[in-house]
């Protein structure tokens, strides 16, 4: 079985039918079976059939806590998938201009269907090297300032401002505090209500608190059918709620804290929701890129009908206030 294959917890049926394929196929390689080539055939064809099916049933009534770990799955597609795959021409942008680069948001400008937007996206790193490179998709104040940047320049050439957010929140570590987290993030959140351009935001795994909304107060905004987004992780809130964060209260916070796709939709926070490929977005990055690509071409068309963007972002969060 190829080795970059990763099954959740609750994946084990899946598992189990694809070691056997496997199986059968390594025999059928190595000729060490009487069976003839057509019922081998035959027999991977209904392996086959067999895992698409069990794959289907565990995954049509996933719990919260369940979809917290699809959110997190190792091999799920990150914003810049999306972002090599919709966006042409792109060219990063470093640096806030203050104090470094923080390489957790990749930001710039690119085009889309031949039209120029501004993109904006966490990195989490799919290596044990690029994960501490990219601080475990926690970005750090350097890092929503250079973000601010590509805001700017989203309004100042009329640009759309697309982004794509995957992260458990900002970085909470001493030196961050030290730099002024939580003023970049407010101002984040300021600049985004401030501009008068089309802001269109995908949540495509995690959307932790703060560190997400920094990235996240557009026109629209959508989540992949296995996302999640929240004030708090089921950890955190667990932890705060139940002193101890355990298998048994963690899930019970997940339940909680209403973080899933379908949850939010029902609660008007967010715009809509992007059905995956059966058995989550990493099974066909390919079909989840064209699905999001359409979305954002449908919202563009119809925030283009909007007289003043600025007052619809304002509108729609103000709204959630009441």
């Amino acid at each position: 079985m190829e080795n970059n294959i990763h099954f959740l917890d609750f994946e084990r049926a899946i598992q189990d039918v694809v070691e056997r394929t496997e199986e059968v196929r390594q025999l059928a390689k190595d000729g060490r079976t009487d069976l003839p080539e057509k019922n081998l055939e035959e027999e991977i064809e209904r392996l086959e059939i067999k895992e698409k099916r069990v794959t289907r049933m565990i995954y049509r009534d996933l719990s919260p806590m369940q979809k917290v770990q699809v959110a997190r799955h190792p091999n799920r597609p990150q914003p810049k998938s999306y972002i090599d795959a919709i966006i042409t021409d792109f060219t990063p942008l470093a640096g806030d201009r203050r104090f470094a680069d923080d390489k957790t948001i990749l930001a710039g400008i690119g085009k889309f269907n031949g039209k120029s937007v501004a993109v904006i996206g966490t990195r989490k790193g799919t290596t044990t090297a690029t994960r501490v490179k990219f601080n475990f998709g926690m970005p750090k104040p350097e890092g929503y300032r250079k973000a601010m940047r590509i805001m700017d320049m989203a309004e100042k050439f009329n640009m759309p401002l697309i982004t794509f957010v995957d992260t458990p929140g900002a970085f909470p570590g001493i030196e961050a505090e030290a730099r002024g987290q939580a003023e970049a993030i407010a101002a984040s959140i300021e600049k985004l209500l401030s501009l008068s351009v089309p802001v269109i935001t995908f949540i495509t795994g995690e959307g932790g608190s703060g560190g997400a909304l920094a990235i996240a107060v557009a026109n629209q905004v959508y989540m992949l059918e296995h996302s999640i987004y929240s004030v708090i992780s089921p950890e955190g809130c667990a932890s705060i709620l139940w002193k101890e964060a355990t298998k048994e209260t963690i899930p019970l916070a997940a339940n909680a804290l209403n973080l899933t796709a379908q949850n939010l939709l029902k609660l008007e926070v967010i715009d809509g929701v992007i059905k995956e490929p059966v058995g989550a977005a990493h099974k066909d990055v390919n079909l989840i890129t064209k699905k999001v690509s359409k979305q954002i071409k449908e919202a563009l068309a119809d925030l283009a009908k909007e007289k003043d963007l600025k007052q619809h972002r304002y509108n729609k969060f103000i709204s959630m206030t009441r």
